[in-house]
């Protein structure tokens, strides 16, 4: 387990931004303590763990024995994506298995505040997210809530999907909302031609699965993916939209 508070794993975040976070759901499973170990000679921060139930979405990825093995050989902070119906009951059980940012659907919980109260007090980082067809008016009222905030730019539920430009207005509009504080993650086709795009309307986290995967160095792609983020930044913040 990480020895960072969810505070502290906030403002070191929040320092290194722009930031890629890989996809692990990508990653060469036969040989996954080996890949870690590349992608934190890469330069990784964190690491992003796709969980899915084959209910909310249609499709079954991996569950706790597998995050258990990830948080043995690694360090860094794990960022845990529940794509799951119904996840208060499992939060626990999540967190005690390594995560150290756990996000959750909208579109799965009656009571939002109350999730993320739960992780907050589990010591996790709390995350929300939405699918791209869900109005951003159904996260706005928990903002203060969350530490974290994902815009997914496709549908969650497999890897290799193309980007949704409308995820980049849903990016404008959170940031102009939330306190600067908040993270803005986005996940969804992120690769040499859309990351530049994500940073320039807000985004400080960068999920990348097929994008970064694809390649042989590892430490070139990330680099290469965070300087557009930065380019796009700078761009950004240069023109008085700062973000």
């Amino acid at each position: 387990m990480v020895s960072l508070s969810s505070e502290e794993i906030v403002a070191e975040l929040r320092a290194a931004v722009p930031l890629v976070g890989p996809s692990l759901l990508a990653s060469d499973f036969a040989r996954l303590e080996a890949e870690i170990g590349r992608l934190e000679a890469a330069g990784a921060r964190l690491l992003h763990l796709d969980i899915m139930d084959g209910h909310f979405v249609p499709n079954i990825s991996f569950g706790f024995p597998v995050l258990e093995a990830v948080r043995r050989v690694t360090r860094l902070p794990l960022d845990v994506h529940l794509m799951i119906s119904d996840p208060l009951p499992y939060i626990e059980r999540f967190r005690h298995a390594g995560a150290d940012l756990i996000t959750v659907h909208v579109e799965t919980v009656q009571e939002p505040r109350a999730v993320l109260t739960r992780i907050r007090q589990l010591g996790a980082v709390a995350g929300l997210t939405l699918n791209p067809p869900t109005p951003l008016q159904s996260v706005e009222p928990y903002l203060d809530d969350c530490d974290l905030l994902l815009v997914m730019s496709v549908m969650a539920g497999f890897g290799g999907q193309e980007f949704e430009p409308e995820a980049l207005e849903k990016l404008r509009r959170l940031r102009a909302l939330a306190r600067p504080e908040l993270i803005l993650s986005v996940d969804g086709g992120i690769n040499r031609r859309t990351i530049g795009p994500c940073a320039e309307a807000g985004a400080d986290v960068f999920v990348a699965g097929s994008a970064l995967f694809c390649e042989e160095d590892y430490g070139r792609a990330m680099t290469e993916f965070t300087a557009l983020a930065r380019a796009s930044r700078s761009v950004c913040t240069a023109s008085g939209r700062g973000l």
